[in-house]
């Protein structure tokens, strides 16, 4: 049995084998249709009317809001059934992630931009000014990897993301460093302080994590990076990281080659913080120039539950291309699937949303956020071509063959 496309207005099906039961997805021809997104078998992907400017990551508010970040200035809003959006705040800059957290019986809406997280008590009903949010932390601004991912973790506490400069600028996130140069990696908002202001760095050593989530049955944070461009097309392949307080994943000093720890020559060895022994290594990976962004772990009973808590991993696709090649050779956007057994990875990654890019390169769609939304549904946002909000559900077909 194969995957098969079949493109609609608002939907497509496609099929899944699996001969273990477990999460892993059968790879199958891709037909040739005017836009052949691919999906395991039951599984219904449509594309919602909604128009949002460049829709980066996403949430879901108690009462059902759909809260979208971007890469336009805007934040946006749109409630059940999310076929229009309006807008929440335009915020100006780059409010590429929001976040909904607890506060007794009502929420903040937190947004991390490229110069701060911020935070507003969150009204269903109400538009806001940049005014009406209050700047919690300032961020390392300054030029390249401008996003800035900020998400609560099952225990209320809040982390945000930031990459390094570039392939190489030798920084580091630590307090010894100079406050500008305290990038690549993730910090922890410490609210044990009086006017808990203060980010403590978490895990650094990453070039560009700008996703990341925790596995719901043991709690464990894992985040994915998005690797260098300077070994060429083929290496580093990009990572996907468990990680804990004081992990370090090495860049810029260090590379994991073919699964070992290499030193990276671009970045100064002599000013590596740490050892390549302390180097953490990864527990998945993907193809070189991947892009991977936004990670979603599924919970029971959301789309098939032998799939309950593997992670989905957004990959945006590569702008780069292979030396000779043109855009055809690009890396695909894409959705996968990085398979989780009673909570802890396998190091398996299988294809769960394909066909975003043709045979000659033309793109439909590009992946950035996931998350699940209160009818269980799966939602990711596309930035560029095809920009907008998708809805990903399983039907009673879907199932695992054994």
């Amino acid at each position: 049995m194969k995957k098969r496309t079949l493109f609609k207005a608002l939907g497509l099906v496609a099929c899944l084998l699996n001969s273990r039961g477990a999460a892993s997805l059968a790879v199958a021809a891709q037909a040739s249709l005017a836009n052949p997104i691919v999906a395991p078998n039951g599984i219904v992907v449509q594309k919602l009317p909604a128009v949002l400017a460049a829709p980066r990551l996403l949430t879901f508010a108690k009462m059902g809001d759909m809260i979208v970040g971007s890469s336009a200035g805007k934040v946006y809003r749109l409630k059940a059934p999310y076929t229009s959006a309006t807008t929440v705040v335009d915020f100006g800059g780059q409010p590429h992630s929001v976040s909904m957290r607890n506060v007794g019986a009502a929420q903040e809406l937190w947004i991390g931009e490229t110069e701060g997280i911020y935070k507003a008590i969150y009204d269903p009903n109400k538009s806001y000014k940049k005014s009406d949010f209050t700047l919690v932390a300032a961020l390392p601004g300054g030029s390249g990897h401008s996003t800035r991912t900020v998400k609560i973790s099952p225990d209320n506490h809040v982390f945000v993301s930031l990459g390094i400069q570039d392939n190489c600028s030798p920084q580091y996130l630590d307090d010894s460093y100079s406050f500008n140069e305290r990038r690549g990696g993730i910090f922890e908002l410490d609210e044990s302080t009086a006017d808990a202001t203060k980010l403590v760095p978490y895990a650094s050593g990453l070039r560009n994590p700008v996703g990341f989530s925790w596995q719901p049955e043991t709690g464990v944070m894992y985040a994915d990076n998005n690797g260098p461009d300077h070994w060429g097309f083929e290496l580093p392949r990009e990572v996907f990281e468990e990680v804990h307080q004081f992990s370090f994943f090495g860049m810029p000093w260090y590379q994991v080659i073919n699964g070992k720890v290499t030193p990276d020559t671009c970045a100064p060895q002599d000013r590596a913080p740490q050892p390549a022994s302390k180097v953490s290594l990864p527990v998945a990976t993907f193809n070189a120039r991947s892009a991977p962004m936004d990670v979603a772990f599924i919970g029971a009973p959301q789309l098939v539950t032998a799939w309950s808590g593997s992670a989905l991993v957004a990959l945006h696709g590569s702008w780069g291309i292979p030396p000779g090649g043109g855009n055809a050779d690009r890396r695909s956007p894409k959705i996968v699937l990085v398979e989780f057994v009673k909570g802890k990875p396998t190091g398996k990654v299988s294809d769960f949303l394909t066909g975003f890019q043709d045979r000659t390169g033309k793109r439909f769609a590009r992946p950035v956020g996931l998350a699940f939304g209160p009818d269980n549904a799966l939602y990711f946002t596309s930035d560029s071509e095809g920009a907008g909000v998708y809805r990903v559900t399983s039907t009673a077909a879907a199932h695992i063959i054994h």
